[in-house]
């Protein structure tokens, strides 16, 4: 410790990257840069944590739409519904947890390093109150123009009596749901930056805690649609508000206290770090955002139901993207700032090589899984109350397409952030305009003959072409992942996921013709087996393929039964 007094901010910086590097530096002097030096925990122990709390959060999402489903079907009030949320939440993927928290992590976190917690959170409160003004103002802003918004997203509304006016309410009511959200974004970075990443990822299940509560008194005093689709509004701001408040606790035990700070000409350093990076990051991460908006616009024009049936497609597809690609992502993106801003290029090339393969891993199976098995496993989950076999087979169709760009999809959140991280911002923004013109350019041409489903096999090519130029460019400008087994790994994955696949399509269809029929209990059982059966010959392929996450896997597996068998001895 001497040592890194003497050396000054040299041996401070040194200090940290050996500290990161697991080496056993002493900490800096100051309280503060002990807080500063977090140590690294493992990519995929960290991911793990992460994984887990938004497993819970997904599973708690997909309640929740399946209660939406009961409740609403796909029709008058569910589209209504979704195009309304949709104008909140688009502005809250693009501002809050998009731009804000790609370009606020890397700051916040050369802040912990160079000025210690005290310096990093007095910027965290700065940013908090100067969101929480801006957001506020968009909300008040949104809930005036809300007509005209909504017309401008869903024109083909207009042409069925009452439905535009259902939507501009709905909108009015949950706009105030951007400022909570955005400021919970806020506070999930802090928290992030410091490694603190279960709390953050746990956060939004207590959103959906709300929704279920509400929809479970809904669906159990059978509520009609009209009612319902008001209550369910009112159960997002109370969810928004939630997930806001659940993570202050672990901040305050970290030493963070809030004190309003607002300067309108935007002085500070790191505020203007902030902005420089959220304006390029505003677009270069929009992608997927606009895509979804673009589809709105046309299916807003197509048959009755097809708003609804690409929301619980792509709901359905986040899924896999929450829990295994933006928990690699959270994780990744807090390592590679770090070593960003250490100047290490070569742990921040290992890094990102190791989460590109830990998202191959994990979202190439999901993806065979949800093409193998999209009809049982749509029929399962939503095709009760007013959810009809039609929707069921409307959905199935959407989720195909989507399933096509997964991989892209989960690897873009793990790409794009990289470029922020080290202050290239431009790249991600022109990687988004091609995924965007590919995206209009595919759903015009095919929105009219496919219907849903050309629009979201838009969608997918727009991904797929956003994550290429990506790691064409990052290849070219700083070596490129050769040489670190991103290629063969991806390969061996798609080969054991493909035979995967068509075991679980062979078994359900088998399980199709044995259990005649409808119900719940005959879709689970169309549905379960396949489902186990699957994930047992995916892990067994892809141990007999040598594929390292599978044998890093078993390896903490065994260190978790020793540990756990020495504790009850």
């Amino acid at each position: 410790m001497a040592g890194l007094r003497r050396a000054g901010w040299a041996g401070l910086r040194c200090g940290v990257v050996e500290h990161m590097k697991t080496r056993g530096a002493a900490g800096p002097a100051s309280p503060e840069s002990r807080t500063a030096a977090v140590p690294r925990t493992s990519l995929a122990g960290s991911a793990g944590l992460v994984s887990i709390a938004t497993f819970l959060s997904r599973i708690g999402g997909l309640v929740r739409e399946q209660l939406f489903a009961s409740l609403m079907g796909a029709g008058f009030y569910s589209d209504a519904f979704v195009v309304a949320f949709r104008i909140p939440n688009l502005l809250r993927d693009l501002l809050a947890e998009g731009a804000l928290s790609t370009a606020f992590v890397p700051t916040f976190t050369q802040r912990l390093l160079q000025g210690g917690s005290k310096d990093a959170y007095q910027l965290g409160n700065l940013v908090l109150t100067t969101l929480l003004v801006v957001t506020g103002g968009i909300a008040l802003v949104g809930g005036l123009l809300a007509s005209p918004l909504v017309s401008l997203i869903a024109p083909g509304f207009a042409v069925t009596a009452g439905k535009l006016e259902l939507t501009v309410f709905l909108t009015r009511i949950l706009f105030p749901f951007l400022p909570m959200i955005a400021l919970a974004a806020v506070l999930m970075g802090m928290l992030n930056a410091q490694h603190k990443f279960f709390v953050p990822a746990l956060a939004p299940a207590l959103f959906n805690v709300a929704a279920i509560a509400v929809g479970l008194v809904l669906f159990g005093l059978h509520v009609a649609a009209p009612s319902a689709v008001l209550w369910w509004a009112i159960a997002v701001l109370l969810g928004g508000l939630v997930q806001f408040a659940i993570q202050i606790p672990p901040l305050y035990r970290a030493g963070w206290r809030y004190r309003p700070l607002f300067r309108p000409r935007f002085d500070d350093p790191g505020l203007r770090q902030i902005l420089r990076l959220m304006v390029p990051a505003f677009v270069g991460l929009s992608a997927t955002q606009v895509n979804i908006l673009v589809n709105n616009v046309l299916a807003s024009q197509l048959e009755q139901g097809s708003p609804s049936w690409i929301n619980y497609a792509f709901r359905l597809m986040q899924l896999p993207i929450g829990v295994f690609g933006v928990a690699v992502a959270t994780v990744n993106l807090a390592s590679v700032s770090r070593s960003a801003a250490a100047g290490d290029m070569r742990e921040f090339r290992n890094t990102l090589a190791a989460s590109l393969k830990l998202v191959a891993f994990l979202t190439l199976p999901a993806t065979a899984g949800l093409v193998a098995l999209r009809e049982p496993i749509i029929a399962l989950l939503y095709e009760h109350g007013r959810f009809t076999a039609h929707d069921t087979a409307q959905t199935a169709a959407v989720l195909s397409a989507y399933a096509i760009g997964l991989y892209a999809y989960a690897s873009v959140k793990v790409l794009a952030p990289a470029y922020y991280a080290l202050q290239k911002p431009r790249i991600p923004l022109y990687a988004s305009l091609l995924a965007v013109s590919c995206n209009i350019v595919t759903s015009l041409a095919l929105y009219r003959t496919l219907h849903a489903p050309g629009l979201a096999l838009g969608t997918s090519l727009g991904a797929l072409a956003n994550f290429g130029l990506l790691l064409v460019v990052f290849t070219r400008r700083y070596g490129g992942l050769g040489g670190m087994g991103v290629g063969s790994q991806i390969l061996r994955v798609a080969i054991a996921s493909a035979v995967m696949g068509a075991a679980c399509r062979g078994l359900s269809q088998l399980l199709d013709q044995r259990f005649p029929g409808t119900g719940v209990a005959r879709d689970a059982i169309v549905t379960l087996p396949p489902v186990a059966v699957g994930v047992a010959l995916y892990f067994a392929l892809s141990w007999a393929l040598r594929v390292e996450e599978t044998h890093q896997g078993l390896r903490m597996l065994r260190r978790f039964a020793s540990r756990l068998g020495l504790r009850r001895a």
